[in-house]
């Protein structure tokens, strides 16, 4: 019987994990966070349903070490806390350490990238240590890989998420949004770089079933990591967008001051904006969407384009971060996956098993 670890148990992904891996009776699960009463509370409402035995643990992702881990026993860590951008490699490395598995959900584009550092140590305790296991990088590349072969050159991937606005993404993640208004990076361009600024290019995209939605730019792991795995790829562009007009051009609208110096702390106004989009959310809906655009030539030498589309409805769209997590980690609990090392979650599990594990879910792909 394998034993899993999800720090972060109780939060918006974590809880969701924890859902999806508790149904399986072969599995023990350890929801463990800050506060031991909510970690205690998430596992009593869990256990209700779960076929897995179901325990709790209080620890902090930023000052767990490896005596702590190895009380506890885990085969695998998972890592949904968050959020990543300034959380470091503490906990991997205590997980590593421990001589267990580490999986994280982050999509903090230095976070994922450098990730491998921690390779040596990884191999040298015969574990898998992953960063990433979210719908950044880990599905996206997934959907990359399915479709890659349609090219006889892939030249431009151009993705965004949408999620629906009955989604509450609490204070850290809200946090985090905010924390990349109008904040510069660089982008894969036509063969070069090229300067943007988070949650500007403010654009509409039609989502199919969804309508029209506004989108930004954000930064993510796939602007490294695509032109690494994708030999020819020479333009990567992510966008973000909120589903109610309303708060994505005033995220838009605060990127401009936040990009010229203006508004220095963006982040400090998470809880009262977090507390006026949960006082509005009968605007949206629960119903949230992922697009992706390649571009390139095909094996006949034509330009060949296409676009595929992840629908999620009845608030499920929260589900889709979480899932790659699941997957990898049953996986390495049935002893199927024997890769080690420090890495980006790419190329871990396929297009098809991730359509296959949310297949009870209201979600689905449409491919144009």
């Amino acid at each position: 019987m394998a034993r899993i670890l999800i720090v972060g148990g109780y939060g918006a992904f974590g809880a969701r994990i924890a859902e999806r891996l508790g149904r399986e009776d072969w599995l023990e699960i350890v929801i463990a966070g800050r506060t031991e009463a909510k970690a205690k509370e998430a596992a009593e409402a869990l256990a209700l349903q779960a076929a897995a035995r179901i325990e709790t643990a209080q620890l902090a992702a930023e000052t767990t070490d490896a005596e702590q881990l190895g009380r506890l026993a885990p085969d695998i860590v998972i890592n949904a806390s968050g959020p990543f951008q300034h959380l470091g490699y503490g906990l991997a490395r205590a997980t590593i350490a421990a001589g267990a598995h580490y999986i994280d959900l982050a999509d903090a584009r230095a976070h994922v990238r450098d990730f491998h550092v921690l390779d040596c140590a990884a191999h040298h305790a015969d574990v898998l240590a992953i960063a990433g296991a979210s719908s950044v990088p880990a599905l996206t590349t997934a959907v990359v890989d399915h479709f890659a072969s349609r090219f006889a050159r892939l030249r431009s991937v151009v993705y965004g998420i949408s999620p629906g606005n009955s989604f509450d993404p609490g204070p850290a993640t809200t946090a985090s949004i905010l924390n990349g208004l109008g904040r510069p990076f660089p982008v894969p361009f036509a063969g070069d770089t090229k300067t943007v600024y988070g949650w500007q290019g403010l654009c509409r995209r039609r989502l199919p079933e969804l309508g029209h939605r506004f989108f930004g730019y954000c930064e993510v792991p796939d602007l490294d990591l695509f032109p690494a795995r994708y030999p020819g790829v020479e333009t990567v562009y992510f966008y973000a967008g909120v589903e109610v007009p309303l708060f994505h051009l005033s995220l838009w609208l605060l990127s401009w001051p936040c990009r010229f110096g203006l508004l220095r702390r963006p982040e400090r106004l998470a809880e009262p904006l977090l507390w006026l989009k949960r006082r509005l959310s009968w605007l949206g809906s629960d119903r949230g969407g992922m697009f992706m655009t390649l571009e390139g030539t095909g094996p006949d030498e034509k330009e060949k384009r296409i676009d595929w589309c992840l629908l999620a409805g009845r608030g499920h769209g929260p589900y889709v971060p979480a899932i790659a997590s699941v997957i990898v980690a049953k996986k390495l609990a049935r002893g199927e996956l024997e890769t080690r090392g420090a890495m980006a979650c790419q190329g871990l599990f396929s297009l098809a098993e991730f359509m296959t594990e949310v297949k009870d879910l209201d979600i689905c792909a449409v491919t144009g």
